[in-house]
């Protein structure tokens, strides 16, 4: 897998048995404070090998830092990060620092996964349901941090969530056979679903009232607090999406809104529901039904 399809990360098979993942990500300060910035930004770039059902074990640091910056403040970014990536169970290998004017962090990542066990955008089969793993929200609540407005409640959950690492959601789309999934991040829970659909060749019907939302995120959106990426993302993908006329337009623009290190969306064959919602459970791993796979084309969203 390569540039050829929208895939999450490269993947090179070595062997039979063996197929090696390649993936890269970094950005700018979603929060103020350095050490957690570097955890999300950690967190952010392992998921990707995650959602194709592979285990990272080696990382590279990305930094781009001013010259003005502290020494205390980038080595909590660098901390947060190597503290996250430990927590996988991945080693830091070095990296490379560059300077700028806004810090940026990121990871290369490598990871591996068994060639008949990873998890494509295009696997996703009419039946599936629909299983989300992370609250949505994130990008409202980041972009009212910017803008002052914020609740420092709503910036300690949105930080407990993008910090948390998809590795046991990863965990559970392998044990129980998911063949398409992804993670949501930037183009936002439509944008990336949009893409499995069409790769997949499927259609997808979403329950609007399933789907979590981080405690802060319909009164954010509710005012206008959203990141210009937003928009974007409607641009890009409404024309795929039908939504319900009960469904107003905060709401719909939520299901646009971006994500920095996101859950993960992944399709469940149905008569493993119960036996996976038990396993969820065991891992203490949050997990969310939001909807299913269907023939046809496009994304319809109900109440």
């Amino acid at each position: 897998m390569g540039l050829s399809s929208p895939d999450d990360a490269a993947i090179w098979r070595l062997s039979d048995e063996q197929a090696i993942v390649v993936t890269t990500d970094f950005f700018t300060p979603v929060v103020d404070t350095p050490y957690e910035y570097g955890s999300i930004a950690a967190a952010n770039s392992l998921s990707d090998v995650y959602a194709m059902g592979g285990r990272p074990f080696l990382a590279l640091n990305i930094a781009a830092l001013p010259d003005h910056l502290p020494a205390e403040i980038s080595s909590e970014i660098l901390r947060g990060g190597a503290e996250k990536a430990r927590e996988a169970g991945v080693v830091v290998a070095g990296g490379h620092t560059v300077k700028d004017k806004e810090p940026k962090f990121g990871l290369v990542v490598l990871g591996f996964v068994h060639p008949q066990k990873i998890i494509s955008k295009s696997g996703l089969k009419p039946g599936d349901l629909l299983v989300l793993t992370k609250p949505l929200g994130g990008g409202v609540t980041t972009t009212a941090l910017k803008q002052e407005k914020v609740d420092e409640v709503h910036v300690a959950e949105a930080i407990e969530w993008m910090s948390r690492l998809n590795r046991d959601a990863g965990q559970l789309a392998v044990e129980f056979d998911a063949r398409g999934g992804t993670d949501i991040t930037g183009f936002g829970f439509l944008g990336h679903a949009a893409e499995m659909a069409e790769a997949s060749g499927v259609s997808l019907h979403v329950e609007y009232s399933k789907i979590p939302l981080l405690s802060g995120a319909r009164g954010y959106a509710e005012r206008g607090i959203f990141p210009g990426g937003a928009f974007d993302n409607k641009a890009f993908c409404e024309a795929m999406v039908t939504f319900d006329e009960a469904i107003d337009e905060p709401a719909q623009m939520l299901l646009f809104d971006p994500q920095t290190s996101g859950g993960l969306l992944f399709g469940l064959k149905r008569e493993k529901l119960d036996v996976f919602m038990k396993r969820a459970e065991e891992l203490n791993q949050p997990v969310w039904v939001v909807g299913e796979v269907r023939t046809g084309k496009g994304i319809e969203v109900k109440p």
